[in-house]
């Protein structure tokens, strides 16, 4: 059952302000990550709801996740936790994770981290490659951050 923590943090040019207008806007953040498909907003900053699509060795991964704001300090920072099933593979997922937003020498720092958990067939890859698979996500996420926000 790979557990895994994860942490990173990036300088960028823009305001807190317009950090924060941005990587609040679901939508758009969502379409940065190629394995997060059909994002819903149910209530703005509170409820979600969104598929998880990917590939993992045999495994074609699809699991439709239930996203609830746990935490939200207006500006400054959002915890959130996410957690699907797809039956098909028998997998399950889950995502405890915070953004922080703080004031940096040339504009904003933004940092990420939390914890996922992927249990069922999917686990079966070994958390290697499920660790391979979550960095290629935030690669994908931090790389679009620095072309939205640089």
């Amino acid at each position: 059952m790979p557990r895994e923590e994860f942490a990173r943090t990036l300088a960028i040019g823009a305001s807190p302000d317009r950090a924060w207008s941005t990587l609040t806007d679901v939508q758009r953040v969502a379409s940065w990550v190629t394995a997060v498909e059909e994002v819903e907003e149910l209530d703005r900053l509170d409820r979600y709801t969104a598929v998880l699509a990917s590939r993992m060795g045999p495994f074609r991964l699809r699991a439709d996740l239930e996203v609830r704001v746990t935490e939200l300090a207006e500006g400054k920072s959002i915890r959130f936790f996410a957690e699907g099933e797809d039956r098909q593979v028998a997998s399950r997922i889950t995502i405890d994770a915070h953004l922080e937003l703080g004031e940096g020498p040339d504009g904003t720092v933004v940092a990420v981290g939390g914890v996922y958990e992927i249990t069922g067939r999917v686990a079966t890859m070994g958390a290697s490659t499920i660790r391979n698979k979550a960095d290629k996500i935030l690669d994908e996420f931090f790389e679009a951050t620095i072309r939205e926000l640089a």
